[in-house]
């Protein structure tokens, strides 16, 4: 149990609910925002003083019932749910480490996505495949040295990596980044990966540090991105992204709804390929 890390998020998660949002009468004018401790416990059916504990880090272990109460009253999402749950030790085992091995089944559905952009990721971020017109979007990331094919220390080490994006959309793009490593790191307590990959960071990158202590989790789902591409120009992509379980590795899948700019913008990128990949690194 991470007593320290699970204070900080109950605190963090009082902190983001107005009474309005749980049901609850506002009343007096607040000195701070938030939720009182009083109103959290009453919403989780548990004693102040126990509540009160956990969020100074001295309470004892909660039950799984006792968490899952905890989750209801403060709005927790299924991600952050799992959050709570690891971090008070309540997870069952899992496998330590996330394979780098792509298996032969998920390589194949890769080949056969000739054309759309595809890659094969861990939860991570390290790009353990990509197809064609993955590589045409966001450059060759494979031909790297192994050390430099993790997404997120691209992103947050190497300003050139933002150059996929626009400008506007970039710190958003770093806050999901930050917000999944968090709950893999959380879910895999015992694996190096994650917490090398949060160390080095944290001692390199000054947003990266800010984003990590603001203590926001969420995995990586389904949306729209845009991309900058050197040659077709601007592109609004759905992003789907498939999940193996037993390997802790995404699938993930840009592709252009039929009909729009992007779309054609999408087919003139399948003829370019990588003819023209001399501008921005991935």
């Amino acid at each position: 149990m991470n007593r320290a890390e699970l204070a900080d998020f109950l605190r963090r998660g009082r902190a983001r609910l107005s009474p309005s949002d749980v049901g609850l009468t506002p009343g007096a004018r607040r000195r701070t925002a938030g939720l009182r401790r009083e109103e959290v416990a009453q919403l989780a059916g548990m004693s102040v003083d126990y509540y009160t504990r956990l969020e100074q880090s001295r309470g004892p272990r909660p039950s799984r019932q006792m968490l899952a109460a905890l989750a209801r009253a403060l709005r927790l999402t299924a991600d952050e749910r799992d959050h709570l749950f690891h971090l008070a030790g309540e997870e069952p085992p899992r496998r330590e480490t996330a394979s780098t091995h792509v298996p032969p089944g998920l390589m194949l559905i890769l080949d056969r996505l000739h054309d759309t952009p595809a890659q094969v990721v861990t939860d991570c971020g390290e790009v353990l495949a990509q197809n064609t017109m993955a590589r045409a979007l966001t450059h060759d990331v494979m031909s790297r040295p192994r050390g430099e094919r993790n997404l997120l220390r691209l992103y947050f080490l190497d300003p050139e990596a933002r150059t996929l994006f626009p400008e506007e959309d970039r710190a958003d793009h770093a806050r999901a980044h930050v917000a999944n490593l968090r709950a893999v790191a959380a879910a895999r307590p015992d694996d190096p990966e994650p917490a090398a990959l949060v160390a080095e960071l944290r001692s390199s990158s000054e947003e990266f540090t800010r984003l990590w202590d603001e203590h926001e989790v969420s995995l990586r789902h389904r949306a729209t991105k845009r991309f900058r591409h050197p040659v077709v120009g601007l592109l609004d992509l759905d992003c789907e992204v498939m999940l193996s379980h037993e390997h802790h590795q995404l699938l993930v899948i840009h592709t252009a709804r039929p009909g729009t700019e992007s779309y054609e913008r999408l087919q003139l990128l399948r003829v370019v390929g990588l003819q023209d990949m001399s501008v921005g690194k991935p």
